[in-house]
């Protein structure tokens, strides 16, 4: 195929899903930002975790709340379980790198707080570890998986939301999982500040 044609396809392949998964997913998405701002409201804060460029989503989601998205407001507080260099070896060194961010949860995580688990094959067997200490502590979980959700799906409870891409291409599911960050940024935003003038 020629490489200007491949490179279209790409784009049309990833505008289709977009369309597609937003008619399902939308809803899912309101109540998943919803369930994150009341957390924040009631001083509670957000845990985020992921592999590989996942673990840049994570990043990328904290990024945007103890900053900012679209428009100034004080910063929130979200947390990436990703980026501690120093404690990820040592808990994968001293326990096991399943455990890399479970350890974290059950040090930083609070009643009440949020782990927004990120995992395209919904199978990560760190994050299932994160969820399952979640749990362990009353939080809730927004997971956001394809590929039908795997284990992750299975262990979600109902105060849980699930925003599971329709799709088995791990490119396209992290595209759309992109575009879910930054709606639930906005929705969150939206929430706190109203709308925009």
């Amino acid at each position: 195929m020629d490489p200007v044609e491949r490179i279209r396809a790409h784009f049309t392949d990833s505008a289709e899903l977009k369309i597609a998964a937003s008619g399902p997913m939308a809803p899912l998405i309101a109540r998943a930002a919803q369930t994150m701002t009341s957390c924040l409201l009631a001083d509670g804060r957000i845990l985020a975790c992921g592999n590989g460029g996942s673990a840049a989503d994570a990043q990328h989601f904290a990024a945007e709340l103890v900053g900012r998205f679209e428009r100034e407001r004080p910063g929130l507080p979200a947390i990436a379980l990703t980026t501690d260099t120093s404690l990820i070896t040592a808990i994968a060194n001293d326990y096991a790198y399943d455990q890399v961010f479970a350890k974290q949860v059950r040090a930083l995580g609070r009643q009440g707080d949020v782990l927004l688990a990120f995992s395209t094959s919904g199978n990560s067997a760190n994050v299932v570890e994160a969820i399952q200490a979640a749990h362990g502590h009353d939080m809730r979980v927004v997971a956001l998986t394809g590929r039908g959700g795997g284990r992750i799906g299975e262990l979600l409870r109902d105060g849980d939301v699930h925003l599971c891409v329709p799709h088995q291409r791990t490119a396209r599911i992290q595209e759309v999982h992109l575009l879910t960050l930054h709606c639930l940024c906005d929705a969150i935003d939206q929430t706190l500040l109203g709308d925009d003038e």
